[in-house]
């Protein structure tokens, strides 16, 4: 049997998504990044073939998208992150009765994007000039907490009363006033919350650029953090969606898709 690939390769980790001849999905693989974005790409897509018993040479076309899909040479082809999101969402979107409206929070930035009736990328703003509006900002604030990332989403509901003022805009500084709040004796939980509507105010400012239609589908590893998608809500004012597939395998999957179609398999 002959199969296609789709590899997303983020700042934060790899996702590689498999799909047979039918357009069954075949299998996933996700890894950190790390610092050797190219060889522990081979990598992922090794250990996934080998989990599944494919050869190399049984997959017929690959597509790699995101932050570092220029550096994977040997990909047939590659798609943006915007144009994966896009195409993913607005799938996944029909299970919501369709959306116009995408959030998607990687690893070192942060996207606001508006789809038209057919599902094209009408308008968008990314944030990729400072982490504390990405999942990066997560990541250094659960380290110095000493708390799971995973955690960070039920931490979000512990913390009572009005969210902590987060007020640096950058990951350095809010570093250390993370570490100042701690020693002024605040919770972790309101700490935690505090960040996630900060995170949740940067964004709301890309979508007052791009707006925002209706219900909004949320995208991307970040998406598994309720606390998170509770905090965007409340800034956005809109219901968050997130769709019952994994959003980190998002741009993933969309990629073996079209793999699927530009390697000669009926879509």
């Amino acid at each position: 049997m002959n199969y296609f690939a789709g590899l997303d390769i983020g700042s934060t980790a790899i996702k590689v998504a498999l799909v047979d001849e039918g357009g069954r999905l075949a299998g996933v693989h996700v890894t950190e990044s790390g610092s050797l974005f190219h060889k522990n790409a081979k990598e992922a897509l090794r250990m996934l073939l080998e989990r599944h018993g494919v050869d190399r040479e049984q997959v017929k076309y690959l597509i790699a998208t995101g932050y570092g899909r220029k550096l994977f040479k040997e990909a047939d082809d590659s798609i943006s992150e915007i144009t994966a999101n896009a195409i993913g969402a607005h799938e996944a979107g029909r299970a919501f009765g369709g959306v116009r409206t995408i959030i998607n929070i990687g690893g070192q930035d942060s996207k606001a994007i508006q789809l038209d009736d057919q599902g094209n990328v009408a308008n968008f703003a990314m944030n990729d000039k400072c982490a504390a509006g990405t999942g990066r900002f997560l990541d250094v604030a659960a380290r110095n907490l000493n708390i799971d990332l995973e955690e960070l989403g039920d931490y979000h509901f512990n913390g009572k009363g009005a969210p902590l003022t987060i007020n640096s805009t950058c990951t350095v500084f809010a570093e250390s006033e993370t570490v100042s709040l701690l020693a002024r004796g605040e919770s972790p939980a309101k700490i935690i919350r505090g960040i996630h509507y900060a995170i949740a105010n940067r964004i709301s400012g890309m979508f007052a650029r791009v707006g925002v239609e209706d219900e909004v589908l949320f995208t991307g590893g970040v998406a598994k953090n309720i606390g998170m998608r509770k905090a965007l809500e409340e800034v956005l004012d809109s219901k968050i969606l997130v769709s019952d597939f994994d959003p980190q395998l998002n741009g993933a999957l969309v990629a073996a898709v079209i793999a699927k179609s530009r390697g000669g398999a009926e879509t």
